[in-house]
């Protein structure tokens, strides 16, 4: 981990803890149960998937559920191609079942498109020149318990085979 990941971390910790939050463990437990009068953070490192495993996609996806009611989801990956189209939205299954198989939706039977999903970057990102990209969104609602991972998928690559990294949140 790099010292700009450690600076970042330590600026959320200390915003977190200034906030109340309740964080999860290293086990994955919460070490509080949150209410909804509490906000919940959870975060995971990106992890390739078989479309992406031929590359070097890494990085961290982060979910608060804020005591308000809302949803922050914010992400960064390193390791994309320059340029290039992806999208990234909230799934409800871990990345080890069916390959996160399933969007999460506040609604399980609206659209599958914001605002009813949760996709950082509102919609298709592009990778900056550096193979970056840095992303967030805001969701007017509390994700439920089933929002559980982030997945990146390439736009370039067929559908049923773009999800090229994910992060489970815990």
């Amino acid at each position: 981990m790099n010292k700009h990941s450690n600076a970042r971390r330590l600026v959320m910790a200390g915003c977190a803890i200034a906030l109340g939050v309740t964080t999860a463990t290293p086990s994955g437990s919460l070490a509080a149960q949150s209410e909804p009068s509490q906000a919940q953070v959870t975060n995971g490192e990106l992890l390739p998937f078989a479309a992406g495993a031929s590359g070097s996609t890494s990085g961290h996806a982060q979910m608060v559920r804020t005591a308000s009611g809302a949803t922050i989801v914010s992400l960064h990956v390193t390791g994309l191609v320059p340029g290039r189209a992806y999208a990234s939205h909230v799934h409800a299954a871990p990345c080890a079942v069916g390959a996160a198989d399933g969007h999460y939706k506040h609604d399980p039977a609206g659209a599958a498109t914001p605002p009813n999903e949760i996709w950082p970057g509102d919609g298709p990102f592009v990778a900056g020149p550096s193979g970056n990209a840095n992303v967030n969104t805001v969701a007017d609602f509390r994700a439920g318990a089933t929002a559980v991972s982030v997945v990146v998928h390439d736009r370039s690559l067929p559908s049923a085979a773009n999800k090229i990294a994910c992060a489970d949140l815990s």
